[in-house]
């Protein structure tokens, strides 16, 4: 591999909180983005090509972060749930628009929580909207406040990507969420499970294009966990090999 001379620039989509129009994000993205060599960068929600489409022309990879609302389901043909948390149309029109600029130039992406929801939903595929209310017999997939504890078990499939960064068929995950995939978007394979049958990782069938979406939480505590150090290594890795080693 050629030596590493510049940080790669990697795109960080960002919340927003509706109620007093601010843009935020927990630092842990950024954290996990530069400890693994990479230069984030923050990306306000403005569904707007003019603004994203010169930004995606400079960025070397996506990381779309996880939120603390839910995807519109008229995005994917559905009806509000009783439980649907709150909808932030403007998130999930920049996520899309994003995910559009990023795969016309096939760049890594790294979908966390919600992103691997809002990736499923463009390309295609359906959600859960409330794992309690509609799952039989589901786990406890939200630990609300507690960002760092691993709460569940998942089991990954032998011989891919996910196994081979884990070490092995199974792990253990910090999880935050209450909705999940119900029908997979195009060209997506789902990776691990957890035990109630909840999808928690996909990756592209396309092998060149390196994309991972995972249900969990890496980006927290990403140093001193084996997993989440291996996913961000990963990630950085491929961006590297993207754009030529530089």
């Amino acid at each position: 591999m050629a030596q590493r001379t510049t940080r790669p620039l990697i795109g960080i989509s960002m919340r927003y909180d509706w109620r007093d129009e601010i843009f935020y994000l927990r630092q842990t993205y950024a954290e996990a983005v530069f400890g693994s060599g990479g230069l984030p960068i923050y990306l306000p929600l403005f569904p707007d090509r003019e603004y994203l489409l010169p930004i995606l022309d400079h960025v070397d990879g996506i990381l779309l972060s996880g939120s603390n609302s839910d995807v519109d389901p008229l995005r994917y043909g559905a009806d509000p749930h009783p439980k649907l948390g709150d909808v932030v149309p403007r998130r999930d029109a920049t996520d899309a628009l994003i995910l559009e600029l990023a795969e016309e130039r096939e760049l890594p992406i790294l979908a966390i929580c919600y992103g691997m929801q809002a990736l499923n939903v463009w390309r295609g595929g359906t959600l859960v909207q409330d794992i309690e209310s509609q799952v039989e017999s589901s786990i406890k997939h939200d630990q609300s406040g507690v960002y760092l504890r691993h709460s569940h078990k998942i089991d990954i499939l032998g011989g891919t990507l996910l196994a081979d960064l884990a070490g092995g068929t199974s792990a253990t995950v910090n999880s935050h969420h209450h909705q999940a995939i119900e029908r997979l978007g195009r060209n997506l394979t789902p990776v691990a499970w957890a035990s109630d049958g909840i999808i928690e990782a996909v990756v592209d069938d396309a092998a060149d294009h390196w994309l991972l979406g995972v249900q969990w939480h890496p980006e927290v505590g990403w140093s001193g966990d084996d997993l989440s150090r291996a996913i961000f290594g990963c990630f950085m890795d491929a961006v590297f090999e993207t754009r030529g080693g530089a």
